[in-house]
């Protein structure tokens, strides 16, 4: 995460981990787990060989995605803290994956809409989330005041799911 933050990060870093440990913080992790079996071949004084299997179990986590429930402009939304995918898992969908289950679980939930924030640098993610139809909101600096905008190193993403949501977060009415 250093990279997108740049010289902000040592401050960042420190609010970033009292997030991740909040009560009211969310997750959905994904692992990949590999059963294999090794096959070792030893050698034994009499010149025979002797064969062994083992099996070996990988679980590890290559993904996950930190939400909250939340009142953004008096409009209660499902705000997307971090989705972190391992480079090896990136570009496979998992990260659609995990938007559309957060979508799911903020309609489910009768949540106005997901947000998130994203670092202006992170061009990928920008183009992940316009592909997921995702908007720059109102409440974005960028939007509240463009001079401010232009200081800030990030904007505010809002998808909604129901007009009067949709009024305030993405219109700005």
């Amino acid at each position: 995460m250093e990279g997108q933050y740049g010289p902000e990060w040592p401050s960042e870093e420190k609010v970033k981990r009292r997030e991740m440990v909040a009560p009211e913080a969310r997750y959905i992790f994904v692992r990949q787990s590999s059963n294999a079996i090794t096959t070792q071949n030893i050698m034994k004084q009499d010149s025979r060989l002797e064969f062994t299997h083992e099996a070996c179990n990988e679980d590890r986590l290559i993904g996950f995605v930190h939400y909250r429930f939340v009142l953004e402009e008096d409009v209660p939304v499902v705000y997307v803290y971090e989705l972190q995918m391992e480079s090896s898992a990136q570009g496979k969908g998992l990260g659609k994956f995990l938007m559309e289950l957060v979508e799911l679980i903020a309609c489910k939930s009768q949540m106005g809409a997901v947000m998130l924030t994203v670092q202006k640098a992170n061009n990928l993610a920008m183009a992940f989330y316009k592909k997921l139809r995702y908007v720059i909101s109102s409440t974005s600096p960028s939007r509240v005041d463009p001079l401010i905008g232009l200081e800030k190193n990030y904007e505010i993403l809002c998808k909604a799911f129901e007009s009067e949501a949709k009024s305030i977060l993405e219109e700005g009415n």
